[in-house]
């Protein structure tokens, strides 16, 4: 498909945060953008303001009349939209062409020197960090990223002249199968998205079909912990690990001091050193040699490495530190696996050993609180004190005798309690707090703010 051709761009779910990063993107390129979403939001709303045109009604007759010039017009979905939207069923039924999300990711990615950040965590966090050490560099490059960073308050970047491409390569739906890299790293390989693979073994395959799509010549960076059967024929092969000495990309000499950590990392041609880390926890630290390999790897030279992480400010929603005071320390994240939450909650303990942490859950699909009831759990009776909201359905119609109580009840707390979200606010007034968390990736962040307000004002 030649996107050059293409007048005017149609998204439906254009409030997602990759949607959104490609319709910033056509609409700098001087194309015609619209979109439909379910609900407002700051992303939406930032769109807004920069001339795209978006409605929140599931509606035909509220689509710009630009969009219906068929011939001149791409309709791009997310998966999260369903079949039975009445949207894409009139755009169906009339012949458009409709593409994915990750589809129109490949065409462009496809076509430049790329670099695809994949793994079921930490991808956010590491690909927004190699961009912003590439964005540094006289290489520059162009990154389409799963969340807002906070040092450009965007999730995407735009530079016309760098021949560079750096994406997050999203497993869910295969999607990241679209993609031809020449640099590629996988972060972790743990079940999730059982709705779509069902099976362990075919999340494996998945990602060993992608490592295999790396280019002739290209790198492949790997979790020092994950074993994958790939032909490595023709591509180089890299480790890395937090503090594993045996990896090509670890630390040395990790320091804590005041919530932020500094250290170095060892590299196969030397150190880099005195990285002093603003991005708060321990898992950020494994975050920042992942993105000090991919880009090492690009040639970035080492001292642009160093002092690009030690300038990065983080990821919003990604231990996102929202207030600081005396009484009360208030951190967001958007922990939705189990394995994200043990990591969450355990960098947290790590920083504030002597406080009580109470945590704001709320699970993420039917399917996935279906499948790891026991494992969810297990991670959030870490915590001292829990509050439990409803599953926040997403793309899913619900199933039969799964909802946050099968949770619920499996935690090993005395303080736990299942709230309805409508009445979080008011619960939160009379209770006690010195460390206050708020976790998933459903609507809850449209918590944080108010939450916010209300310690402010304790």
């Amino acid at each position: 498909m030649n996107l050059i051709s293409v007048h005017n761009i149609y998204f439906l779910g254009i409030g997602g945060i990759g949607m959104s990063a490609l319709a910033r993107y056509f609409h700098l390129k001087g194309k015609s953008v619209a979109g439909y979403d379910l609900t407002s939001s700051p992303i939406t709303k930032e769109l807004e303001q920069s001339g795209i045109e978006i409605h929140y009604e599931a509606d035909i007759n509220k689509i710009p009349p630009y969009i219906l010039d068929k011939i001149n017009t791409l309709i791009v979905r997310t998966p999260a939209i369903p079949d039975d939207h009445p949207e894409l069923v009139y755009f169906q039924e009339n012949n458009y062409t409709i593409k994915k999300r990750a589809e129109i990711l490949g065409l462009l990615f496809n076509n430049k020197k790329g670099v695809a950040i994949a793994g079921t965590h930490g991808k956010t966090s590491v690909t927004s960090m190699s961009a912003f050490i590439m964005s540094s560099s006289e290489q520059g490059c162009n990154a389409f990223l799963g969340g807002i960073v906070k040092n450009t308050g965007s999730n995407l970047i735009l530079n016309e002249t760098s021949p560079w491409m750096i994406v997050e390569a999203d497993e869910y739906d295969r999607s990241f199968l679209q993609l031809r890299p020449d640099i590629a790293l996988v972060t972790w390989i743990d079940a999730d998205h059982l709705d779509i693979y069902y099976t362990t073994n075919a999340i494996q395959e998945s990602f060993k079909q992608f490592v295999e799509q790396v280019k002739p010549g290209g790198s492949i960076i790997l979790k020092k912990n994950i074993t994958l059967s790939f032909n490595r024929e023709d591509r180089k092969v890299y480790s890395y690990a937090l503090d594993d000495p045996s990896a090509d990309f670890h630390s040395l000499n990790i320091r804590l001091k005041q919530t932020k950590y500094s250290f170095d990392i060892h590299t196969p041609d030397g150190t880099i050193q005195n990285i002093q880390l603003q991005y708060p926890g321990l898992t950020n630290v494994e975050n920042a040699i992942a993105a000090a390999a991919v880009t090492w790897v690009a040639g970035i030279n080492k001292s642009i490495i160093g002092n690009a992480l030690t300038n990065f400010k983080g990821v919003q929603r990604r231990f996102d530190i929202q207030y600081e005071g005396a009484n009360c320390i208030y951190i967001d994240d958007y922990a939705h696996h189990p394995r994200e939450l043990d990591a969450f909650i355990g960098s947290v303990k790590k920083l504030y050993p002597d406080k009580k942490v109470t945590g704001i859950f709320q699970p993420h699909l039917y399917s996935r609180t279906r499948d790891f009831a026991g494992e969810f759990a297990q991670s959030l009776s870490s915590l001292d004190e829990l509050i439990l909201l409803d599953i926040y359905p997403a793309r899913e119609k619900p199933i039969t005798g799964v909802s946050s109580k099968i949770i619920f009840d499996r935690v090993l707390l005395e303080k736990k309690q299942l709230c309805h979200k409508e009445k979080l606010l008011s619960l939160l007034r009379a209770k006690p707090l010195e460390v206050l968390l708020t976790m998933g990736a459903g609507d809850i962040d449209r918590f944080v703010d108010p939450i916010k307000t209300l310690i402010i004002k304790r």
